[in-house]
């Protein structure tokens, strides 16, 4: 049996032997006949991207044998001449646009996979709203193929599929996309003023640590700018937030930075979710807690977890001493002042003091 899209199967003509894929997408009906001889049809590298990865994970390895040739990605940078180990190469024929404002900034190239003709429009459209309209584009048709067609420029009639873009940056300004570090502008989220204020942010993220594939438990999400920014550094959240409006903002600040795929919103109180929730190798509390949840959470951490916990009430001061106290780690407390107008002089505006509890468990 040979399973291929129709334009695969088209190129082989394996006559009653071919079978279309199911749309939507589905491995079953080729799993099905596991233990016989079946080949699958893909384009270029099938783990670049590709659907090797998806049946190599239901098979053992003695099951399966591919035959990689050169994908999209290599033929597009070898027809730009582009270091393919510069360039970022990103899967959007699945996924949103978003995915690029994490990652794309001045100087960076990437080539992106696109789901039809239409979507390069939604591109081009996508990056002048964000800032990377000076962006220069070559749009990649029928890669390696008789029909392969490169074009740069901003005016593509008739795009045929399957079709990628390459994106150079090298024109775009110098404060394009987003910059690295913690404390990103309060401006850049969605929020009701329930914020982890980007001074604030930036010492607590300092203090979770995020290391790339870490999970992190942010309790009170409030807007998600921490889970946000934790996610940028290579980790996935679990964003937990009681109010049903503030997890309309974590939702829209997860999908704005592209970062719906590593950060999940639930909805409730903390102690009724955390229970179903993978382990985590950091969490956050923000606004302190009561000392309820901690007598709840502090067993359920895995040896090894950080925990931090900020908060700026008397009493939650007293909350947080008294875990340091039993459980160890440091307890800071963070004032911050900012220069303001004071008729014609100016002055030191004192935010709320906030007492931040760092440990491991």
């Amino acid at each position: 049996m040979v399973f291929g899209a129709p334009r695969h199967l088209a190129l082989v003509d394996p006559g009653a032997r071919g079978r279309d894929w199911p749309v939507p997408f589905d491995l079953a009906p080729l799993l099905a006949l596991r233990g016989r001889r079946v080949a699958m049809l893909v384009s270029g590298d099938p783990f670049w991207f590709g659907a090797g990865g998806s049946v190599a994970a239901h098979l053992a390895p003695g099951e399966w044998r591919a035959f990689p040739v050169a994908g999209v990605f290599s033929l597009v940078a070898s027809r730009l001449g582009w270091r393919l180990e510069e360039c970022l190469c990103l899967g959007l024929h699945a996924a949103p646009f978003a995915r690029l404002r994490p990652v794309l900034a001045r100087g960076v190239r990437a080539i992106c996979t696109l789901r039809d003709a239409a979507a390069v429009a939604g591109l081009t459209g996508w990056l002048a709203e964000n800032g990377f309209g000076a962006a220069r584009l070559t749009v990649c048709e029928a890669m390696g193929g008789p029909r392969e067609r490169l074009r740069a420029g901003t005016d593509w009639p008739d795009i045929a599929a399957p079709v990628a873009v390459a994106i150079d940056g090298t024109d775009l300004p110098r404060d394009a996309g987003l910059p690295r570090g913690f404390g990103l502008p309060d401006a850049l989220f969605e929020s009701d003023g329930q914020i982890t204020k980007a001074p604030v942010r930036a010492m607590t993220l300092a203090a979770l640590g995020p290391r790339p594939g870490e999970v992190l438990w942010d309790i009170g999400g409030g807007s998600g700018s921490v889970s946000v920014e934790w996610c940028l550094a290579g980790g996935r959240a679990h964003c937990l937030e009681q109010r049903a409006d503030r997890v309309t903002n974590i939702r829209a600040n997860a999908d704005g930075f592209g970062l719906a795929h590593r950060l999940t919103v639930r909805h409730g109180a903390a102690r009724d979710l955390i229970g179903d929730l993978p382990a985590p190798d950091a969490v956050f509390v923000g606004g302190g807690g009561e000392a309820a949840l901690y007598e709840m959470l502090w067993p359920l951490l895995p040896a090894g977890a950080r925990i931090v916990a900020n908060g700026v009430t008397l009493e939650t001061e007293g909350v947080l001493a008294d875990l340091q106290a039993r459980h160890g780690g440091t307890l800071m407390r963070l004032e911050l002042s900012q220069a303001a107008t004071l008729g014609r002089f100016r002055d030191w505006r004192a935010a709320r003091p906030v007492v931040q509890w760092r440990a491991v468990r």
